[in-house]
């Protein structure tokens, strides 16, 4: 039996995991490249094995770092099944399109302005490669086991952290492997807590928040306060937002302000079509978090949805006093970048994150005080007030990972911590071999793992 990381290791994105055992193939998540440009640049070297030769894929959740590849998997052969909850192949059908949209998008952009290297630009793959996908997709119920030969079997849990998401554990034979998946927080005010795991043989532990505690405080009083703030200065809060969670929080937390009153009742734009679809779906599946069908609808009818791209653009003009969420989270491409081109320079504004913002993206630059971002081939100043919410992240930090992990009867034969930059996966690799005494490693990338 042997495991090839893929992607996921030595970063925060990218997860793929490939196990080998008696001539099957499983594939345990099937993410995109995101950061920088020698990130992204791996999207596109091929795979060390032919994707008609893989039997199964299995998703832990719906985050394009996680399912974004799939198009490319099918379009270069891959028949097999694509198993996953019912949300997350729900949330697939919107994300997986929507990144093929932007590329293909942001590809003609390119080659309009002429400012990309490559002559001409092109997607890594287009809107009907990723709906094409989708008849693959096989939903699974929570806690039901799956089976994907006579000696491989897949088991899904509650993991947190957005709609659908899970932890697997995937069993071949007498040996169970156990993906963490991204885990979310314990008493998150949406999402319902990381439901526990007792035993594996081998467990691949994210470490995204490895290194790190969240900041105590109430984020719906931090984020009133910056509301206010801006506002009374006639300036706009820009928020970008993930499609998917994030934004149904966030619409969460200002409605709950506004009925407070607590903020003024200035008008709160949704502009993201993906995130406006998310929260269709995300009252569609009421069983998978706390809200009530009332709040959910209430929460997500706080904002006005802007589906066309000219609705879009008459906000970047609109210079009301406003809040305006669009995807992506990172601001590593979509509409939150024109947006951000146009309020970015201009000190009265504000940017604000809500999340884990990975290294070589714009979001991570800003955060750290950028002064100038590139966005469509050009140098854009950034004057506004740049804030991030890391409480309101739907990840859980690393005391939190820790309270999972100490549910284990007994530890692993061994761990490897995956998902996360250097600093953080070693953090979270010491934590764990101090405190619980467990045999832990960090892989590499591409690096392959004999479990026999």
């Amino acid at each position: 039996m042997n495991i090839t990381f893929l992607g996921g290791a030595g970063s925060v994105t990218g997860s793929k995991y490939l196990i080998e055992t008696q001539g099957k193939s499983v594939l345990v998540d099937c993410g995109l490249f995101q950061g920088g440009r020698k990130l992204r640049e791996r999207n596109w070297n091929p795979l060390p094995i032919n994707s008609s030769q893989i039997d199964a894929v299995l998703l832990t959740h719906a985050h394009m770092d996680h399912s974004g590849y799939i198009p490319v998997l099918c379009k270069e052969g891959y028949k097999g099944p694509i198993i996953t909850t019912s949300a997350t192949k729900d949330l697939c059908t919107i994300l997986l399109a929507d990144s093929g949209h932007i590329q293909e998008r942001e590809a003609e952009y390119a080659n309009r302005k002429g400012y990309s290297r490559h002559r001409p630009a092109k997607p890594l793959y287009n809107q009907k490669d990723a709906e094409s996908c989708m008849k693959h997709f096989n939903p699974v119920e929570f806690l039901e086991p799956a089976s994907i030969t006579s000696r491989i079997s897949a088991l899904f849990r509650p993991a947190g952290h957005i709609l659908g998401a899970a932890t697997i554990e995937l069993t071949i034979g007498t040996t169970k492997i156990v993906f963490s998946g991204d885990l979310g927080r314990y008493d998150d005010p949406v999402m319902v807590d990381p439901l526990p795991i007792e035993e594996c043989d081998y467990l691949l532990m994210e470490s995204t928040y490895g290194n790190r505690v969240h900041e105590p405080g109430d984020p719906a009083t931090i984020l009133a306060e910056l509301i206010k703030r801006v506002t009374s200065r006639g300036g706009t809060v820009v928020i970008p937002s993930f499609a998917v969670g994030r934004a149904q929080s966030l619409l969460f937390q200002i409605w709950k302000l506004k009925v407070a009153q607590t903020i003024p009742n200035l008008p709160v734009f949704l502009d993201s079509p993906m995130a406006i679809n998310a929260s269709n779906i995300f009252c569609a599946h009421m069983d998978e978090h706390r809200l009530t069908a009332d709040e959910c609808n209430a929460a997500c009818e706080v904002a006005k949805y802007t589906r066309r791209t000219d609705e879009s653009k008459q906000l970047s003009f609109n210079r009301v006093p406003k809040i305006i969420l669009s995807a992506s989270g990172m601001a590593t491409g979509g509409r939150i970048l024109h947006h951000i081109r146009h309020y970015g320079p201009d000190k009265k504004n504000a940017i604000l994150f809500a999340g884990y913002q990975a290294a070589g993206t714009r979001g991570a630059a800003m955060t750290r005080g950028a002064k100038h971002i590139k966005i469509f081939g050009k140098q854009v100043p950034i004057r506004a007030e740049v804030s991030a919410l890391h409480m309101l992240s739907a990840h859980a930090d690393s005391n939190e990972t820790m309270t999972w992990l100490g549910n284990f009867k007994m530890p692993p034969r061994k761990t490897f911590i995956i998902h996360g930059e250097q600093e953080s996966s070693t953090a979270l690799e010491r934590r764990i071999i101090n405190e619980l005494g467990w045999d832990c490693t960090i892989p590499k990338y591409r690096q392959s793992v004999d479990l026999t």
